[in-house]
């Protein structure tokens, strides 16, 4: 499957706006990443990702990344230290279920909307939005 398949443009387009209503909520800062094949430990590549896109460099360490590997059916969802020094491992648990949910329906789009906004509102109890957010980091979907 290509990643056109898996989104379409216009699919792509109702994501990137689900990123920016999630992050009214929350000074967390969420990106999404697709590609086909996941090269080696899913969560060890995830964080090579993060890295390369620099989620790594927000202020407050609360970038989140949603990441799908459409062949593999791999999905792994990754918060920055910042994050993780404060929830629970089983944190982003409910996130998942919202994006596997739709995604074992073959409804990709709404899987990542569903999980981008869940994400926000999660983000939200530990990282609510300040007055002088700022958007660290750009909402458009990457792609592998």
């Amino acid at each position: 499957m290509k990643v056109s398949e898996f989104i379409s443009a216009d699919d792509e387009k109702e994501i990137v706006e689900s990123i920016k209503e999630a992050e009214l909520n929350t000074s967390g800062e969420i990106r999404v990443h697709i590609e086909h094949n996941c090269p080696g430990d899913r969560f060890d590549h995830a964080l090579e990702v993060f890295q390369k896109l620099e989620m790594h460099k927000t202020e407050l360490s609360n970038g989140v990344l949603i990441y799908v590997s459409i062949d593999d059916h791999q999905l792994v969802i990754l918060g920055d230290k910042g994050i993780n020094a404060v929830v629970s491992d089983d944190f982003w648990e409910t996130t998942k279920d919202k994006i596997i949910t739709q995604f074992k329906n073959k409804n990709y789009k709404q899987g990542l909307i569903d999980g981008i906004l869940e994400a926000g509102q999660q983000l939200k109890q530990h990282f609510p939005y300040q007055s002088d957010d700022t958007n660290e980091l750009d909402n458009e979907i990457s792609k592998g």
